[in-house]
């Protein structure tokens, strides 16, 4: 029997990511001899976490098909390369399956995929479909969602599994808590400028009450001795600032509280840990897919939104002293997500995968019988 081969393609930032990691670990749990590589963008973080886990991975260099102008017009030009890399690396490859996880380093591998009769599976964070996931829908055997909302625009090949995240997050034990409200601040994995200048600008509200907080703020690379410098400006203690944490379950298992955006994966993190959140989706969005995303916890009061058009310093600090005041309130909002949390995403998932190379198996085997 010839060795068994997925190609997990997509990514450019951590939403997409990790889902694809957790997916390809848990193909290689069940079997070791399984060969996993990555397909996904050319940025420099996206190459550091494929490093830091020490993953088989192959940059495309491909951009969206949204945009005007010169944008669009790069984007164009960029594209036949990218099909022509694609193809060359599915024949050289050959896999039993092809996975989408978003993101446009997907597009390429699942139509070509599809044209060379090889299985093809897309994973869908958002509560609203990006891009990508869209244009596939024709070519895919079947679709992963993350919400059960989710399943209309798949038609019959929707299936509601959940959004894959790292078993530690599914293990993290309900926080103790003190007369501290500990906070993780972090705007996805690149950094978010909106966020880290609203927390900037509130620092001095927050100085009031800064000995009865601990705070972890994630900043991403660009804005970390920015954010830094700001908050040794106010004197405030008790702060670990990095530009970018690795283990970031262990960051959600030290807080009472998380402040984010509310990408899909940040999401789907939020719901599998039960921890309580302010979110403050990021506008700029495709399909103002984040605010989604925050509605689905809001709905079942598992989390607050404070919308970019609505945040002040003034209205973010007052939830801040608002949590630290009414602890219950946290425990509430934890004890609500478990109407979304769904276990086992992963494992079910990987299932799904060995499913439908099993058929490709027996199809190959038929082809065979006939010759």
């Amino acid at each position: 029997m010839s060795k068994q081969r997925v190609i997990i393609s997509g990514g450019g930032t951590a939403g997409h990511i990790h889902p694809a990691l957790a997916v390809g670990r848990k193909l290689k749990e069940k079997n070791s001899d399984i060969q996993i590589t990555f397909v996904g963008s050319t940025r420099k973080l996206e190459k550091s976490i494929m490093n830091h886990y020490h993953a088989d991975f192959i940059p495309l260099n491909i951009e969206g098909l949204k945009g005007k102008g010169i944008k669009i017009a790069k984007s164009l030009f960029i594209l036949p390369p990218a099909f022509l890399k694609s193809m060359s690396i599915l024949l050289k490859l050959k896999p039993s399956l092809s996975i989408g996880v978003g993101g446009y380093s997907s597009g390429p591998i699942l139509i070509i995929s599809a044209w060379m009769g090889i299985p093809t599976l897309i994973l869908e964070q958002n509560s609203i479909p990006g891009f990508t996931n869209r244009m596939l829908i024709p070519w895919v055997k079947k679709a992963v969602v993350s919400f059960e909302s989710s399943l209309p625009y798949f038609r019959k090949k929707g299936i509601y599994i959940g959004n894959p995240v790292k078993d530690e997050f599914y293990s993290l034990s309900s926080k103790q808590r003190t007369n501290r409200l500990t906070l993780l601040i972090f705007g996805g994995s690149q950094g978010s400028r909106f966020l880290n200048d609203g927390i900037i600008n509130s620092l001095p509200t927050l100085k009031q009450i800064s000995e009865n907080l601990n705070i972890y703020h994630q900043t991403g690379e660009y804005d970390f001795e920015r954010v830094k410098q700001a908050y040794i400006k106010q004197g405030i203690r008790n702060v670990m600032v990095k530009a970018f944490f690795f283990n970031m379950a262990d960051y959600f298992q030290k807080a009472d509280l998380v402040i984010s955006r509310a990408g899909a994966t940040t999401v789907a993190e939020l719901i599998a840990s039960r921890k309580a959140s302010l979110l403050i989706p990021f506008s700029g969005a495709a399909d103002n897919h984040q605010l989604h995303n925050a509605k689905e916890l809001e709905n079942i009061q598992g989390a607050e939104i404070i919308t970019e058009q609505e945040f002040t310093p003034e209205l973010f600090s007052g939830k801040i002293i608002h949590f630290m005041e009414n602890k219950t309130r946290l425990n509430q909002m934890e004890k609500n997500l478990n109407i979304l949390r769904k276990t086992g995403a992963a494992e079910k998932i990987s299932d799904l995968c060995f499913e439908l190379m099993q058929k490709k198996t027996w199809s190959d085997r038929r082809g065979q019988t006939s010759q």
